[in-house]
């Protein structure tokens, strides 16, 4: 749990380097790709540690593989907005990576990666892409403020669990 939580701070760090460095002396789609990638990785590690952390203290008996079973199953188990919220812009997210996109206005600031999702179209600029990071900020404060003190406690018998043998 506490090692997902890492790993998930960590993708932020490199997302949010890639959005306010690269993106802005760059200014192309490849970079905004890149971010969007990352972002989805350090979804997939917050979404991980909130899984451990229902299979610790929830009930949860088996942590699925597929990341649409991991999102049915943290609907389930939550209900917090923050996570239902988050839960769809990880899909969105894996949806316009996943789709055929093209893009505009390369090299200048108003870059952007268009495609087109569920019969909507989706723009992807700058400043879309920040509002996105800054939400995933919040959500990765949010998990670390609901889960941070189990998986401390965990983290801890474990390495007390080493020290014994």
């Amino acid at each position: 749990m506490l090692e997902s939580l890492e790993d998930a701070g960590e993708e932020l760090k490199r997302a949010d380097h890639l959005v306010y460095v690269s993106l802005k002396y760059t200014r192309t789609a490849d970079v905004l790709l890149n971010s969007l990638n990352r972002m989805i990785d350090c979804y997939d590690h917050l979404i991980q540690a909130l899984l451990e952390y229902a299979k610790d203290s929830k009930g949860l008996e088996v942590i699925p593989k597929t990341p649409i079973e991991k999102g049915r199953v943290l609907k389930e188990y939550y209900d917090q907005q923050e996570i239902l919220d988050n839960i769809d812009l990880y899909f969105l997210l894996r949806k316009i990576v996943r789709s055929t996109h093209s893009s505009e206005q390369e090299y200048r600031r108003h870059v952007c990666i268009i495609t087109t999702i569920d019969g909507r179209e989706e723009i992807i600029n700058i400043d879309i892409i920040t509002q996105y990071l800054e939400f995933e900020k919040k959500f990765y404060g949010f998990v670390v403020n609901l889960i941070g003190e189990r998986a401390k406690e965990h983290h801890k018998e474990e390495e007390e669990g080493w020290e014994k043998e």
